[in-house]
């Protein structure tokens, strides 16, 4: 039986973009309180969400849910909502593979592909939610008018995924590619030479590798899963993936960044990719 559309949006799980998703979305919202941190505890609150004590609770009460949360637990979270009988639509808002989201959406009746591009919604211009999907526009109606752009993308589950992996694809893979390259030549021995190439022909380079090791490495460990999806949705059609398995090594190197504020510099950066990299070959 299909349930009516309207009533609370639930989110799962509301970390840094998923707290502000749901603070931008209209109308009531819950979270899942279960099992989760102190800090999540502290965004949901901040983003006046209403907590649900479990998952079918969740269900009972929430004709649309939205997950956000770690690619490498995307398929779990869809199968634990799915397992609980839920019947309304479910928004995977995740940053997958289109083959990962297409499979995630044969669990639903009533499933919206979503892919973000850019940081949390807290300025107006600087976010958009790509969403695909029968449905696309009754998910889109919740953020009319808010700081987040909702753009919707023609065809089903795939589609809307299918663009966030083409744009992070150049952005993240590129960050990861350079700061390899940082650390090849910092154990080359050759950095002066390198960055003094790059003052002359690319000088935007060396700004950037400055702010990918600040602001991108305590985000890295959310971005290895993003860049093996993104391996295998190249894979897929027959394109080499190796780019962006790379990338996920690399990303899985900064793990040890994970959340650090302020960010690391670069040469802390360059030394734990050096680290990683004599440890590998030993």
């Amino acid at each position: 039986m299909s349930r009516p559309l309207h009533g609370p949006v639930g989110f799962l799980h509301p970390g840094a973009m998923g707290a502000e998703l749901a603070a931008t979305c209209a109308g009531e919202r819950r979270w899942l309180s279960s099992g989760r941190s102190e800090a999540t505890a502290r965004r949901a609150e901040s983003a006046g969400l209403i907590a649900c004590e479990s998952l079918d609770e969740m269900v009972a009460s929430c004709p649309t849910i939205v997950s956000v949360c770690p690619p490498d637990a995307a398929e779990d979270v869809a199968a634990d909502v799915a397992g609980a009988g839920f019947n309304g639509i479910y928004v995977d808002a995740n940053a997958l593979a289109p083959k990962t989201a297409r499979r995630i959406g044969e669990r639903f009746d009533h499933f919206v592909d979503g892919g973000i591009i850019g940081p949390p919604p807290t300025v107006a211009g600087t976010t958009r939610l790509y969403l695909s999907g029968a449905e696309a526009q009754t998910v889109a109606n919740f953020w009319e008018g808010s700081l987040l752009e909702v753009r919707l993308v023609e065809g089903g589950a795939g589609a809307a995924s299918a663009v966030k992996v083409c744009f992070a694809a150049w952005t993240k893979g590129t960050s990861a590619l350079l700061m390899a390259i940082r650390a090849l030549a910092e154990s080359e021995g050759v950095t002066d030479s390198l960055v003094g190439e790059w003052e002359t022909s690319m000088p935007d380079l060396i700004p950037r590798a400055e702010f990918t090791a600040s602001r991108v490495s305590p985000k890295a460990w959310r971005f290895a899963g993003e860049m093996e999806e993104i391996a295998s949705a190249f894979g897929a059609h027959g394109l080499p993936s190796g780019f962006h398995s790379a990338a996920a090594e690399i990303y899985a190197a900064l793990e040890g960044f994970k959340d650090q504020s302020p960010g690391p510099t670069l040469n802390e950066v360059l030394d734990a990719l050096t680290g990683q990299a004599s440890r590998s070959g030993s």
